[in-house]
């Protein structure tokens, strides 16, 4: 468990690809500060297990799975990647409940100025936007963000100039494909709902 409170931004380090599959080896220092093979390190908002780590970086699978539903797999040489180690017992919890669970990608389409913020227009499958509202929660490259406006099929969020210095956002550029993970809270409702829903069509 998460709380898209991003700690540090690493960069790639190496990739290595296997087929559909490959080891990512990520430069970074806060997130090593205590970590063991077996830790779960949210990367771009991807919970990924530690396999193996040095003194500045540390290495993680990605499986087929996660290539395919996430943008981790357009990753070069040095790219910035934010990351977050898995929340501990005791922990201020500053962001809302991520579960490092990508749901889809969405696609930068905009970034506007807004006083002292940059506004974020991105991109999304309506089967994504049906589990979000304004002024909601949602997971952004793992980065907790309020929305501000939800579309059939976008989403705009503000995000304030700390958040754009302390985060990958800083060099985000329109055409950048993101990683989204709609509100646990939502998701788990509307599968309630919807069972609830079907339950009482088949009865009549």
């Amino acid at each position: 468990m998460f709380t898209g409170i991003v700690e540090e931004v690493g960069r790639i380090e190496g990739i290595k690809r296997r087929g559909a599959s490959m080891v990512l080896e990520v430069a970074c220092r806060r997130v090593l500060e205590d970590v063991r093979i077996g830790d779960s390190i949210a990367v771009n908002g991807v919970c990924l297990t530690v396999i193996s780590f040095s003194d500045s970086t540390f290495s993680a699978d990605v499986m087929p799975e996660t290539m395919n539903r996430t943008n981790l797999g357009e990753l070069q040489i040095g790219s910035p990647v934010n990351l977050e180690r898995a929340l501990a017992a005791g922990d201020r919890f500053g962001g809302h409940f991520v579960q490092g669970h990508v749901d889809g990608t969405g696609m930068i389409e905009s970034l506007t100025p807004d006083e002292n913020a940059v506004r974020f227009r991105i991109g999304v499958p309506e089967e994504l936007t049906r589990w979000m509202v304004e002024k909601g929660s949602v997971a952004i490259n793992g980065i907790s963000l309020t929305l501000v406006e939800v579309g059939e099929r976008h989403l705009t969020v503000s995000v304030i100039p700390h958040t754009l210095e302390a985060t990958q956002l800083k060099e985000a550029q329109v055409g950048d494909r993101v990683n989204i993970e709609c509100d646990m809270i939502a998701k788990y409702t509307a599968k309630l709902l919807s069972r609830e829903r079907n339950g009482l069509a088949l009865k009549q």
